[in-house]
């Protein structure tokens, strides 16, 4: 019987090495380093010390709120927009369904500095700027889109708000097309409208979806990274400044790993916690 089994095992041990190699070592060498005073030459053990001054750092606590801003900011309205798309998309006829589930999906497949730098253009503070130059046919002067305090956070959100609803809407097309049909029937033979057959049918059995896309998209936008590197650096005024950009700097910039480690436990923590809170007021036991 064993040796039955010979090659499966041998096929499991390489992605279990792998695993093992560039998953949990790493894992476990951070949480250690985060207990200390970590250099190239030599560490120090400090205990709680580099968790203790996370916690009482302002520029920590400010750049939670700017992650959590963004995260409130984004999410839900990303998850209604994919929603709406993937509900007007549905009704469309095969051929027309299958062109713009491929043009929806396109910016999910380009490269993240590609469309950064595509942002960058458009949110140019100058009159070339193709978002200063739309509203300069009303009127209104240029912005400093990502310059200003004021608007530098929402211009990263309004990039959101226009790209990346490919992999969601995907997802929702094929929840939508497992709902039954006879509610749909039962539905017309009662005259429902549009809206009540969405409000009352859709939406409800559409939920283990909406779930899934909330918790991965809360924790997609705690671990934000690239366009604030690219586009802003964390200016003006630490109005972009995200946790997972904080990070990077006290380990990439100040080189105090054994901080930027607290902290990224620090972040797992609240991942988990509002990860937990969403699968405990949201959970369905819905099944189609």
């Amino acid at each position: 019987m064993k040796r039955e089994y010979t090659w499966c095992y041998i096929f499991i041990a390489m992605p279990v090495l792998l695993f093992l190699a560039f998953t949990l070592y790493p894992i476990v060498s951070a949480f250690i380093m985060s207990f200390q005073y970590y250099s190239v030459l030599e560490s120090t053990w400090v205990g709680l010390d580099n968790y203790k001054y996370a916690l009482t750092d302002p520029v920590f606590w400010r750049s939670m709120r700017v992650t959590l801003v963004y995260t409130v900011g984004t999410v839900p309205v990303n998850v209604l927009i994919s929603l709406g798309l993937a509900y007007l998309v549905f009704q469309l006829r095969e051929r027309a369904r299958t062109f713009f589930k491929a043009a929806l999906y396109l910016p999910a497949v380009t490269s993240g500095v590609t469309m950064s730098l595509v942002w960058l253009w458009i949110l140019d503070p100058t009159p070339s700027g193709l978002l200063n130059q739309a509203l300069g046919w009303f009127g209104i002067d240029n912005v400093i889109w990502l310059g200003s305090s004021k608007t530098a956070l929402l211009s990263l959100m309004l990039m959101t708000y226009f790209g990346s609803h490919g992999p969601a809407l995907i997802l929702y097309l094929s929840a939508m097309g497992g709902i039954p049909k006879s509610l749909y029937e039962a539905a017309d033979v009662d005259a429902a409208s549009n809206w009540s057959k969405l409000r009352n049918i859709t939406w409800p059995l559409l939920k283990p979806t909406t779930l899934y896309l909330l918790v991965t998209g809360v924790i997609s936008s705690f671990q934000v990274f690239m366009n604030v590197y690219l586009m802003t650096q964390g200016g003006p005024n630490f109005a972009t400044s995200t946790i997972a950009y904080l990070i990077y700097q006290n380990a990439f910039r100040y080189f105090d790993f054994g901080l930027a480690s607290a902290m990224s436990f620090l972040l797992a923590v609240v991942i988990v916690a509002v990860s937990a809170i969403q699968f405990k007021y949201m959970s369905t036991d819905v099944e189609y």
